[in-house]
């Protein structure tokens, strides 16, 4: 059964987030950028997976699970999975790392401004193309 209005709500919340990104950013809070890009990114991808009739697993990074219901996905993201589905693996990796460190990393001493721009970018990236094809009547 779909949910289209759980999904829309994961998108919304998901665009909301990009803005905290940006204080984030604006902040140099690098890890964090990194930690909440991941989240946005995450947030939408099971908005559109919820859109398409797709109960997402409660794992963090379903790109495989992109991948493997392409055929339900609408139509003009066939060309684009693959890279939704890498910006969730990458940005998953991450995850736990930028938020938390480990004994020989503290996260805002690893993370980098560059690194921040690509959590940021691929946030963005994901967010815009979800939007389109869960709330494409809606304005930002």
């Amino acid at each position: 059964m779909r949910n289209s209005t759980l999904a829309a709500d994961y998108v919304k919340r998901a665009a909301a987030r990009l803005h905290a990104v940006d204080v984030l950013f604006e902040a140099g809070s690098w890890a964090d950028v990194v930690r909440e890009s991941q989240e946005v990114v995450e947030l939408a991808l099971k908005g559109l997976l919820r859109a398409a009739g797709v109960d997402p697993p409660r794992v963090h990074d379903v790109g495989d699970v992109l991948k493997a219901e392409r055929s339900r996905l609408p139509s003009g993201l066939a060309g684009e999975v693959d890279q939704l589905a890498a910006a969730s693996r990458t940005l998953r990796r991450d995850r736990e790392l930028a938020f938390y460190g480990a004994e020989d990393l503290t996260p805002s001493d690893f993370y980098r401004e560059d690194d921040a721009k690509e959590a940021r970018a691929a946030a963005r990236l994901v967010v815009d193309r979800v939007h389109r094809h869960v709330l494409p009547e809606s304005p930002d």
